[in-house]
């Protein structure tokens, strides 16, 4: 049985907390989520949301499949009906994959915007990449704007505010979220 994307940042987050030395106050006051919030994903039992996420990635610096990746050995297929979709106020992202290579890291995602909607971001780590695969995508970042169609890519230092919109339909994407320093050891992983 596959393990909830729940489960995973459950112990993810309680590892790479307590690897850091921070308590559940002081993640709350980098991450500006709620000590009782904190808590309750911690036990699994709270609702992940992007937007949750991304802020747990930027107060603790660490790439985002750090917090929800499984870290399989071998061959992995990630089937679109079993993925577990972490939704946010205008996009679902599916994780497919971790790709590491030396001391760089890549993370793959199938993303969703949703016709008429937009999802903010304050910044986190890494560099984004985004690859429209259907429809017309709308990117702001740091107040520039580009519109995007198939086939079309952006990148940028995902570090900058930035927003996505999909102002008319649906738009199918690849996020690619690559970390050119040397990052911390994720769950299943020693320290060098």
């Amino acid at each position: 049985m596959q393990e909830s994307v729940r489960d995973t940042l459950a112990a993810n987050l309680r590892h790479a907390r307590t690897r850091r030395g921070l308590s559940l106050s002081e993640l709350s006051r980098r991450s500006g989520i709620g000590k009782a919030t904190l808590s309750a994903l911690e036990s699994g039992a709270g609702n992940p949301t992007i937007e949750t996420v991304f802020s747990l990635s930027r107060a603790l610096e660490l790439p985002i499949s750090d917090l929800l990746d499984q870290r399989p050995a071998g061959m992995t297929v990630v089937r679109a009906a079993e993925a577990e979709v972490l939704t946010g106020e205008g996009v679902d992202l599916r994780l497919l994959r971790r790709i590491e290579a030396g001391p760089a890291l890549v993370e793959v995602y199938d993303q969703r915007v949703r016709a008429g909607r937009r999802q903010p971001s304050l910044g986190h780590v890494g560099t984004e990449y985004t690859v429209v695969q259907d429809g017309a995508l709308r990117v702001e970042v740091d107040g520039t704007v580009a519109e995007l169609g198939p086939g079309d890519c952006v990148s940028f230092d995902a570090r900058l505010p930035h927003r996505y919109a999909a102002p008319d339909g649906p738009v199918r994407s690849v996020l690619l979220l690559a970390y050119d320093a040397p990052h911390p050891a994720g769950p299943g992983h020693p320290h060098p």
